[in-house]
């Protein structure tokens, strides 16, 4: 479905990627783990084409994506739920929402696909009329997520959904990626929250440094010694 093939990206004069391939197939739940700064969100942010690679070519179901502005990405079915949720603070829960809809396609199954992110979260049925900027930070992220829905991705991506969340909103965050790939769309997350995402999905890759190190399943890498010494203190 995604294919990223040999990326080099910069932040003016600053590469900040080198030679990153990976892919991800239909159906996956496909993690980035890594450190702060690794480049786990640059990679998605360049899939999104908020950024440009210098070198090598990102395909989305065989064509060519990497060229296309942002709002043609969306259009292609490529969702980015961004970290730190960015919404639009002075706008309620529903005109938020309806903010994620404004592609052809999405806009015909607009109030159809509101309802389903009702479903999936009753607490913003009964917020859908309040400022965005006072919920909570684990309101504000399922209205983030519910946002994405709305433009009816099949490939769903998420840079660290987790982070500010309390320990128990981030179990709650992890049981709805799931439910959301169970249902149809595949996943892309990136995540420091490295025991949790390893243990959900299909295969994972490993950042370090701008550069992809290891890769493998989920238990693979749980069971790497390379990955414990690194990113869980064994």
């Amino acid at each position: 479905m995604l294919k990223v093939n040999g990326i080099d990206v910069f932040y003016g004069d600053l590469q900040v990627l080198w030679d990153v391939s990976f892919q991800v197939k239909e159906g996956e739940i496909v993690v980035l783990v890594g450190a702060n700064g690794a480049g786990k969100s640059t990679v998605i942010r360049t899939i999104s084409s908020m950024i440009s690679p210098r070198k090598g070519t990102i395909e989305f179901s065989g064509r060519r994506v990497d060229h296309l502005p942002p709002s043609m990405i969306i259009n292609e079915g490529i969702v980015h739920v961004p970290e730190g949720r960015r919404l639009f603070p002075e706008m309620t829960v529903e005109e938020n929402l309806i903010m994620g809809s404004l592609s052809d396609e999405a806009k015909l199954k607009r109030f159809q696909t509101m309802e389903h992110v009702y479903d999936l979260f009753p607490r913003l049925k009964e917020r859908r009329k309040q400022l965005a900027g006072t919920l909570s930070g684990g309101e504000q992220q399922m209205v983030a997520i519910g946002r994405g829905l709305m433009s009816l991705p099949t490939l769903m991506m998420f840079d660290e959904p987790s982070l500010g969340l309390a320990p128990i909103l981030v179990q709650d965050v992890f049981r709805l990626v799931k439910k959301i790939n169970d249902e149809g769309v595949t996943i892309l997350l990136s995540e420091q929250n490295v025991i949790q995402t390893l243990k959900m999905c299909n295969r994972a890759y490993v950042l370090e440094n701008g550069r992809i190190v290891l890769e493998g399943s989920g238990d693979e890498l749980l069971n790497n010694e390379q990955v414990k010494e690194a990113f869980l203190g064994i």
